[in-house]
């Protein structure tokens, strides 16, 4: 007898239901083995269906069958198979009431757990939706959230109120929304991520799609788990009056001095854990005003003990009884650290090279990240001495400065700059004037700005103020497209059309010294016959001879490698060298921050300039089409960008095969010589539609009627590459759209990173932050030949930068900044240096050396220059002295003029950059000298190096109550001894300390200029600086002032002159001592390794 396949599935399901909830599933049964395997077939495969529903189906079959009861045998004797039969039946009975029992159990175990499941979800639900959880309705939620909005904003404006009475400024930002139609790249199938779900992600994934209700915008989403609403998604701008500034926004990483690298959570508002005196007393009094108040009004002793109760927890809303402050919430791996606002500036973003893997949260307890800082701290200390040995080094070189005469000449070709200069240029102005006129070492700064911001301009004044001093000048371009630019702008502003007659060449590629044009223009070069060189790396073979070079422009510098940097040492030695670019490189960067070269940056955007609107998304051709279409319609051309030459071909068949009409013209690297730059002329007169290019075009292409860029395989561009190609559309007036167009499946982690970057970073002026970004993914790299990208990937490349400035200042000791040049407004421009215009309209300068007393006019004026830069007095007089040997005693009108000299040599060395009168209300003038890098506790080391420790008599130092820590500005009176300990507050502890000197150091270096423009000090806040006062200045002769200041001046300028050069001196020789001992160890390890093979071929 064949066993029906139903019922033996349901004997093995029946026997298989697992122990839950307390019901025990049947043992197998004991009948079963009377059946015959050979009879039993098991089925192939096993049904998709669950155990429950099999069981179903197999007692609807059963039901319908009967089999065995459908015959009639009860007149027959039972014969051994019908007593088979009957207990089969039996057996039958048996197992389907086991079945029903089973199906029962079932039954209830399913509605058991779907009733847990239901009860968690809504418990889930409402502990994630929190408020959210009970609205069902689109009214309803719109309600709680019109509610929640007047909450967060209540919120957010007492957070800034008590961070103003914390004396710091806290803006709240918001979560910067972009459209979908607007560049929001959300990258998929990046290489190296992996994702996995689970019931939870599906949960989560529920409660999402749940709340996303049409016509409501900005309401509850669900991310990863979480509630994410306005409040929090809300970043900060927290800074001080004293110029720090930090920028965070919640999940950023972050450095704490003392705690280490953490997580920011959040602003929230908080009780003051810590209170001064002044403020314990006043809680006390406005407690004990409060209950007397009660008392007055006759309420009840139950009343007031509830109240007195409430004192100091969240239901005393008295801001004097329960004083608040704002404070940062940040998580660490074993604790949360609330950090008060007012101490933020001991916070910086973590940064470093490897900023893929997101760093390991510190923890509070423990000494992990104090030995991590002590070895950071060793490796800084180390750096700084070579720093300082650097800026020594820096000092020994020389060259003759730049005649202050010839900046009449620059006046009138300042006028054929046919746009108004921003605010940051003309602060570049003065700085490049001032490397290049009033300093005797060689000009090394950079220039960094933004794409299309004036960055040429600088340059171009430069390499006229050089050629105007009749020097031969240099303009380095990385590519022929770029130097064929500006040699047409610089031909325009300076040739001989422009009535300056400058002598201008361009020598580029293909003119090599073997070629007769390359001959014939090395010579010329050579002979001094050209005054402006535009090349490139042409500019760099060891062929070309200058003349007489003053100075090298290099453009783009990020775009040279090491080799022509090397070759560019050779080349700028002794000369001044001025770098341009907007998105420089790590260590170039690095540098700059670090105070060892020179920086300026321009970051204000002409007028009518909007930023480009960036789009990052997955290559597609309806959006090239549209692209193209947009920019055609309102006349204007298009870029289309790709990696490689071997791409240009099937790019343009996709263009062609999207307009089959469009004209298209190529530029790329390889074509022949000059093919290139014709073509980029050809489509910038609008002979074509869309130029098909490499990144040839990155640098130098200025056409403002293209203002779409489409950039293929945008994921194979590094992002300064990104970021240029980006600035070569929106230079006019009209709307720049940016297209980075990515294959899905070659992105990658850095990739995505740069991809992320360039769509967040869309602003005018981001260049600086697209570089700092670059930095923050490739890392710090290495620092005067130092590797240590792997310290400061330990506590972070912002805290490492800071923990580097306080190891040079605890080596320098006296951090007193100078200044290059002083502005005096005496009367009758008594003391001043500046230049005037005579009569005839010619230059005249303070300070010239009579022709008859050095005949020779280039030694002449070269001891002028030497003499108008000397940095100490002490230089003065040893030049005096080297006159009287070579030219005899000085005449009486040149002893008076180097008075002057004398004057601005103390000047400069103390920091003051403005000199005039004001009137002091008792009928008299005082004479005021503005200080602005001045501390006290420069003042204090100054006072105990002076004669009795005892400040100058005859000049008081005032110092501004903010500076000075205090409740009102700080007079000290010159010839009385002075209380250190008003000067010199010590903080609890010496971090502290640092962090306020830090925040000193950023205030004096935004403030301090030559104030070169001042033309009274009316137009200045003196009250706002540090400042010399000398009293009663109108009562002293005229001519005899410049003597006076000198007197009162002299000692602290020779204490501060001492103590820089020696400074200079411990610094260098501590850095030669560590290198003879690295050359040491270097050749002990050399060493080691020879014996150690030659012990292997011996043996």
């Amino acid at each position: 007898m064949k066993i029906p396949i139903e019922i033996v599935a349901i004997t093995i399901s029946s026997t298989l239901v697992p122990i839950t909830h307390g019901f025990v599933a049947p043992k197998w049964n004991p009948k079963l083995s009377s059946l015959n395997p050979a009879l039993i077939r098991l089925p192939t495969c096993i049904p998709s269906q669950s155990l429950a529903d099999m069981e179903d189906d197999v007692e609807r079959k059963l039901d319908n069958e009967e089999p065995l009861e459908s015959v009639d045998n009860s007149w027959r004797a039972p014969s051994r198979s019908q007593q088979s039969s009957n207990t089969f039946s039996a057996q039958l009975e048996t197992f389907k009431e086991e079945d029903r029992e089973t199906f029962e159990r079932q039954k209830t175990i399913k509605k058991i757990l779907d009733e847990d499941d239901a009860k968690w979800r809504a418990e889930r639900r409402k502990r994630i939706m929190g408020k959210y959880a009970d609205a069902k309705t689109l009214e309803e939620i719109q309600k709680i959230q019109d509610e929640e909005e007047r909450q967060i904003e209540i919120e957010n404006k007492r957070k800034a109120l008590i961070a103003e009475s914390s004396g710091v400024s806290l803006e709240i930002l918001e979560k910067e929304y972009i459209p979908e139609e607007e560049s929001n790249f959300k990258p998929q199938n990046v290489k190296g991520r992996g994702s996995s779900g689970s019931w939870f992600d599906d949960l989560d994934m529920d409660l999402e799609i749940g709340t996303k209700i049409d016509g409501v915008s900005d309401g509850p989403k669900v991310v990863n788990g979480k509630l994410l609403s306005r409040d929090t998604q809300q970043g900060i701008r927290v800074g001080s009056a004293g110029g720090w500034t930090l920028e965070v926004f919640p999940g950023d990483f972050v450095v704490h001095k003392k705690y280490g690298i953490g997580r920011f959570d959040k602003a929230i508002v908080k009780p003051k854990t810590k209170l001064s005196k002044e403020e314990e007393e006043a809680r006390a009094l406005r407690r004990n005003e409060i209950v007397k108040n009660m008392i007055k009004d006759k309420q009840n002793a139950t009343a007031i003990e509830a109240v007195v109760a409430e004192f100091g927890t969240e239901k005393d809303l008295d801001p004097i009884s329960n004083p608040q402050q704002t404070v940062l919430e940040v998580s660490y791996g074993d604790a949360t650290v609330h950090i008060p606002v007012d101490k933020a500036y001991r916070l910086s973003r973590y940064r470093a090279g490897d900023a893929v893997v997101k760093p390991r949260l510190s923890r509070v307890k423990g000494e992990a990240w104090n030995k991590a800082k002590k070895k950071v701290e060793e490796d800084t200390i180390q750096m700084a001495q070579d720093v300082l040995a650097l800026y020594a080094t820096r000092e020994t070189l020389t060259r003759t400065p730049f005649d202050p005469t010839k900046e009449v000449q620059m006046r009138d070709f300042e006028k054929t700059f046919p746009y108004e200069p921003t605010p940051d240029q003309i602060k570049c102005f003065e700085a490049v004037e001032n490397d290049m006129v009033w300093r005797n070492r060689p000009m090394d700064r950079l220039v960094c700005g933004d794409v299309g911001f004036g960055k040429t301009e600088v340059a171009f004044r430069a390499l006229f103020r050089c050629v105007a001093n009749g020097r031969q000048a240099a303009l380095l371009s990385p590519t022929g497209v770029l130097a064929a630019q500006h040699m047409k702008n610089v031909v325009k502003r300076m040739g001989e059309e422009s009535g300056f007659n400058f002598r201008i060449a361009m020598l580029r590629g293909g003119m090599g010294k073997n070629t007769k044009v390359g001959r014939e223009l090395r010579e010329q070069i050579s002979d001094g016959n050209i005054d402006i060189i535009v090349g490139t790396h042409a500019l760099l073979s060891s062929g070309l001879k200058f003349k007489d070079l003053g100075l090298l422009v290099v453009d783009e510098e990020q775009r040279f490698g090491v080799k022509q940097k090397e070759r560019l040492k050779l080349i700028c030695n002794g000369i001044d060298v001025l770098t341009l670019s907007a998105t420089p490189i790590p260590r170039t960067l690095q540098m700059s921050l670090s105070g060892i070269r020179d920086t300026s940056t321009i970051r204000s955007p002409p007028p009518m300039r909007k930023p480009t609107i960036t789009y990052v998304q997955g290559f597609s051709k309806d959006c090239v089409r549209e692209a193209i279409t947009r920019e055609l319609r309102r006349g204007g051309q298009c870029y289309y960008v790709v990696p490689r030459i071997a791409q240009l071909d099937e790019s343009e068949a996709v263009m062609k095969e999207l307009f089959p009409d469009i004209r298209i013209i190529q530029a790329h690297g390889r074509m022949p010589r000059g093919m290139a730059e014709d073509n980029v002329a050809a489509f910038a007169e609008g002979k074509h539609d869309v130029l098909l290019a490499t990144t040839v075009i990155e640098n130098g292409v200025d056409i403002p009627s293209v203002n779409t860029i489409i950039i293929s395989n945008a994921q194979a561009f590094g992002m300064s590459t990104l970021y240029q190609l980006r600035g070569r559309v929106g230079r006019s007036s009209l709307q720049g759209y940016a297209y980075f167009m990515h294959k899905d499946d070659a992105i990658t982690e850095q990739s995505a990173m740069r991809l992320q970057a360039m769509a967040d970073l869309h602003e005018l002026g981001s260049g600086f932050d697209v570089a700092n970004r670059d930095l923050e993914i490739r890392g710090a790299g290495s620092l005067l030949g130092t590797e240590q990208s792997g310290m400061a990937a330990k506590v972070g490349f912002d805290l490492y930068m800071r923990m580097l400035k306080k190891s040079i200042r605890q080596l320098r000791g006296l951090d007193l900044p100078m200044v290059p040049r002083t502005n005096v407004l005496l009367p009758g421009d008594e003391g001043s240096l500046e230049i005037t215009e005579d009569g005839s309209g010619d230059a005249t300068h303070a300070f010239k050396i009579p022709n008859k007393y050095i005949p020779d006019v280039k030694e002449r004026m070269r001891q002028e220059g030497i003499a108008r830069l000397a940095e100490s007095t002490e230089q003065l007089v040893e030049m005096t002295n080297m006159w009287k040997d070579e030219y005899g005693p000085l005449p009486m009108r040149l002893q008076s003029k180097m008075k002057t000299l004398h004057l601005h040599a103390c000047t400069r060395t103390l920091g003051i950059d403005l000199v005039g009168l004001v009137p002091n209300g008792n009928g008299s003038k005082d004479c005021v000298l503005r200080s602005p890098g001045l501390r006290p506790r420069h003042w204090a080391y100054i006072s105990q190096q002076l004669p009795k420790k005892v400040p100058t008599k005859g000049i008081d130092v005032i110092f501004p109550a903010r500076l000075a820590r205090t409740k009102e500005d700080v007079l000290i009176e010159g010839g009385n001894p002075i209380d250190l300990s008003m000067l010199q507050p010590k903080n609890e502890d010496e971090d502290e300390e640092w962090d306020a000197l830090d925040e000193e150091e950023v205030e004096a270096m935004k403030e301090i200029s030559s104030a070169m423009f001042v033309k009274s000090l009316d137009e200045v806040d003196l009250e706002e600086y540090p400042r010399f006062v000398v009293r009663n200045m109108s009562k002293i002769k005229k001519g005899s002032r410049v003597d006076a200041l000198l007197k009162v001046l002299l000692p602290a300028s020779r204490v501060v002159h001492a103590k820089q050069v020696a400074d200079k001196e411990k610094a260098k020789v501590a850095a030669e001592l560590r290198e003879k001992r690295e050359s040491i160890k270097k050749q002990k390890k050399e060493q080691e390794t020879f014996s150690s093979s030659r012990l292997g071929h011996r043996f």
